[in-house]
């Protein structure tokens, strides 16, 4: 018999006595500092275990039937979610997981108990027995292990969430048997090699399902652009894995060499590489300023296709002394050059100058009164399509200097 308290008990003080403070920690030897991570991490587990536990509870008291008397509700909580949340300081994902961890251990639990004690009871007619043994979740070997310490909350909600539910083609004896061959291999993955695994075991069990579950991860796609009080834009987005996969590779390319990436034989990509390792951007900066870079291509590549034919453009109005004054372009800020092409000088007064390209600044007329920019166009003209640049020029319309991404380049 398991005595979990004393587990509990020996796992905090193994750990208190790593020590109490980060030069504590950096005293350890290697060997010491390894065996101190397995005895945090098996802590870890069975404290974990218990806020499931608590989690379960809570949301049992807060069921939706029980209304305003609920526990929650009478905290001033819309869910149990939410009163965890408030308690631990944690994000909304992981009070998810640990209700729904602590309810499927408080189920499987129940279930068991109810086989003991009819097992236990004399007189106990086999069919009796059999139809409690019946009643046992499939998941009950999960609440096993995660109880014991031996499976982590994070893992056994992988396994609960890649599985999945029992449906008309997948029974729960097919679940049980992949739970088996699955438990046997998750002490040597973490919970994201768990899920993949679990969700390749359902896949094998229910192949009539693969196609409906990869339509819904592509219907589940958006991508929400907005304008922040501050005037910055922030994206949020969500890809289907294939999509997801590409966006990842574009991103995880251009980094490459600040991650330790392939080492270049080429003469021209490896100064490019050490370009990049020498950037005084960070990886998301970079991550940023590739993004609005390719978007600036596509549109030149083929704005018809993309955008109806009319390349997206940013105007800015500056007065006659700002332009005059304007400082240099500053390492690590994106510049004119290689931008939408340049403004024309201000005409008189409440004219319109010779045509701007998109993105560059028009200085004001003589009377004081900013200049309008002119339509986009070719230069000097106008009212006319714009026309691409050559790469590396500036004055053009925004074509991508032989700099790296968002990198500044030089005027010439």
């Amino acid at each position: 018999m398991m005595n979990l308290a004393e587990d509990l008990r020996q796992a905090a003080e193994a750990v208190a006595l790593l020590g109490s403070s980060s030069a504590d920690y950096e005293a350890l030897p290697d060997a010491a500092l390894l065996a101190g991570q397995g005895q945090i991490a098996s802590a870890r587990r069975l404290l974990d275990t218990r806020a499931a536990w608590m989690a379960g509870t809570i949301a049992r008291r807060s069921r939706p039937e029980l209304g305003h008397s609920g526990l929650a509700a009478r905290q001033g909580f819309l869910s149990p979610e939410a009163l965890i949340q408030k308690w631990t300081g944690s994000s909304k994902g992981d009070a998810y997981k640990l209700v729904a961890v602590g309810t499927m251990l408080a189920d499987a639990e129940a279930a068991e108990k109810l086989v003991e004690a009819a097992v236990s009871s004399p007189g106990t007619d086999a069919a009796v027995v059999a139809a409690f043994v019946a009643k046992v979740p499939w998941q009950a070997p999960i609440a096993r292990a995660v109880t014991a310490g031996t499976l982590s909350v994070d893992a056994a909600e992988s396994i609960r969430a890649g599985l999945g539910q029992i449906d008309a083609a997948v029974t729960a004896e097919k679940l049980a048997a992949a739970l088996e061959a699955l438990l046997v291999e998750v002490s040597s993955l973490n919970a994201d090699q768990v899920f993949k695994r679990a969700r390749r075991m359902r896949d094998s069990l229910d192949e009539a399902g693969i196609a409906a579950r990869e339509k819904q991860a592509y219907d589940d796609r958006y991508l929400r652009v907005y304008r922040l009080n501050n005037g910055n834009v922030r994206l949020n987005g969500l890809f289907s894995p294939e999509d997801g996969e590409f966006v990842l590779s574009t991103f995880d390319s251009i980094t490459g060499p600040r991650r330790g990436g392939v080492r270049f034989v080429d003469t021209e990509r490896a100064a490019w590489a050490k370009k990049m390792q020498d950037d005084p951007r960070s990886n998301e900066q970079i991550a940023a300023d590739s993004l609005v870079q390719l978007l600036k291509i596509a549109g030149e590549a083929d704005p018809g296709r993309m955008f109806g034919g009319r390349r997206p453009s940013v105007r800015v109005i500056m007065t006659q002394k700002a332009f005059t004054n304007r400082q240099p372009d500053q390492p690590g800020q994106p510049n004119q050059a290689g931008q939408a092409g340049q403004a024309g000088p201000a005409g008189p007064a409440g004219q319109t100058g010779p045509a701007g390209q998109a993105g560059q600044a028009v200085p004001a007329g003589p009377a004081g009164q900013p200049g309008r920019a002119g339509q986009p166009g070719r230069a000097g003209q106008p009212g006319q399509p714009g026309r691409a640049g050559q790469a590396g020029q500036s004055g053009e319309a925004g074509q991508v200097s032989d700099h790296g991404p968002g990198e500044p380049a030089t005027h010439g």
